[in-house]
Formats: structure tokens, sequence, C-alpha cells
């Protein structure tokens, strides 16, 4: 059997009796709720954010004054650059300079003593010349008369059983001797007397200047000469030095100071003519 529906009372807010159900939500609290929820999420974001925004904050501040710094920095690593490469030219400008300047001192050292051999050359040349030129002198004051000598001495002849070899012997034992222009012997000679003593050894009398000895004897070309000829350089009747041909193509006689009495090779000193009188 149904019991009757009994209607339910509305209880009294101010009811003080605990119920032992848990009370519903309604449908507005639960929004509520969830709107203060969502609210506070919302708050937090947005605290998050504004922390975030003001963190945030600060380097846009340093990426605002980075293009600066780096176009100073940019700046003056292209100037340390400029630096460095003006410094390295420098560098080698000053060493092209060095070297040219040691290659400079270098080339003066070599003209400067090529200077100084062929200075040696032209005194020793002019030296030569100012004793032939002496020599000459000494040899026209010696004689009256060109003439009269020649024809004086074109007469002179070996005598019977001259030698040859005798005169050689005599002209290498003073090989080493001074040459002196003027002296006679015996340690000291110039061409003529060491020609003339050397045929004295023998018993033929020669003219005591070079000009004049070769005009004595017997003219011989030079392809014909033979030892104990006496050589001649200069013209005939004017020479200026005369020595003995040896053989084997050296001859002997008073070169100059600087010599003395030596043995020489005619081809580094050809002779001009020859003549014999043995």
């Amino acid at each position: 059997m149904k019991q009757p529906l009994v209607p339910v009372v509305p209880m009294s807010h101010t009811a003080h009796i605990r119920s032992h159900r848990k009370p519903r939500r309604t449908a507005t609290s639960t929004i509520a709720v969830r709107a203060g929820v969502a609210g506070g999420v919302l708050s937090t974001l947005a605290v998050a954010g504004a922390s975030s925004a003001a963190s945030a904050a600060e380097p846009v501040t340093q990426t605002l004054e980075l293009p600066t710094l780096t176009a100073d920095l940019a700046a003056q690593v292209a100037q340390s650059a400029d630096a460095t490469q003006q410094a390295a030219a420098n560098y080698q400008l000053q060493a092209e300079r060095d070297a040219a300047a040691a290659e400079a001192a270098k080339q003066a050292k070599a003209d400067l003593a090529e200077a100084k051999k062929k200075a040696e050359a032209r005194k020793k040349a002019a030296e030569e010349a100012r004793q032939a030129a002496a020599e000459r002198a000494a040899r026209d004051a010696e004689r009256p008369s060109l003439t009269t000598q020649t024809a004086t001495t074109a007469t002179v002849s070996a005598p019977a059983g001259g030698s040859v070899a005798t005169v050689l012997a005599f002209l290498q034992a003073q090989v080493g001797d001074a040459y002196v222009m003027g002296a006679t012997g015996p340690n000291a000679w110039d061409c003529s007397s060491l020609v003339q003593a050397a045929f004295k050894q023998v018993g033929v009398d020669l003219p005591r200047v070079s000009q004049d000895q070769s005009m004595v004897g017997t003219d011989i070309p030079l392809s014909q000469i033979q030892a104990g000829d006496i050589l001649y350089w200069g013209g005939k009747g004017s020479a200026y030095h005369v020595g003995v041909y040896i053989g084997n193509g050296q001859y002997l006689d008073a070169a100059n100071p600087s010599k003395g009495v030596v043995i020489q090779d005619l081809s580094g000193y050809p002779a001009s003519g020859a003549v014999r009188v043995l």
C-alpha cells in the first residue's frame, strides 16, 4: 500500500541541526568557484607575465645598446687592423731600404776596389813610361850624334870563338838583381847596361843605350830568332827597351824597378824587332 506523499517543508536558514549529508553545490556556486579559480590563475599568470615582462625589459634595453657597442668595437678592430697593416708595410719598406743600402754598400766597395786596382795599374804604367822616357833622355844625352854612333856600331861583329852560352850564363847569373836607371852592375842594372855587360863577356863591345843597340848586327825576323839574339821594343834606332832571347819563347831583361832582372814570356810582351851579333 502506497504511503501518502508528505510535503517537504524547507528548512530555515537559521536551523543549526547538522546534516550528515554533504551539502550540494549549486550551479551558481560552482560557476563562482570556477570563476574564482580562473581569476586566480589569471592573476597568477598576470603577475608572472608582469614579472616576465619586467625581466624581459632589461634585455630589450641591452639589445638596443648592443648595435652601438658592436659598431664601436668594429671600428676599433678596423683601426687596429689598419694600424697593423701600416706597421707591417713600414717594416717591409724599411727592410727593403736596408737591403738596398747593403747592396749599394757592397757595390760601392767593389767599385772602390776596382777603381783602386785601375789606379794602381795606371800608376804603374805611368811609372814605366816615365822610366822609359828618362832612359831615352839619358841615352840621347850620352851620344853626341845618332848618325855617328850608328856608323860606328853598325860594324860591330863577334870575335872568333864568341859563345852564346857564355852570354846566357852571365845573364842568368844576374836574375834577381835590382833595376836602377843608369846602373851598370854588379848588383843593379838598367836594360841596356845588362845587355852590354853580357856581350862584353865574349868580347863584343855594344853601345851603352837601347837605341844604338837596336842598330848593331844583323836584323832578324821575329819568326827566326835564336837564343842570344838581342830583342828591342820601339822603333829601330829609337828603341826604348832591350833584352836577350834565351829560347823557348822566353827572354831575359832588366825589366823595371818592381821586377828587377827577370825571365819573361815573349808572348806576354812581344818585341818590335831583333838583331844578331853572335
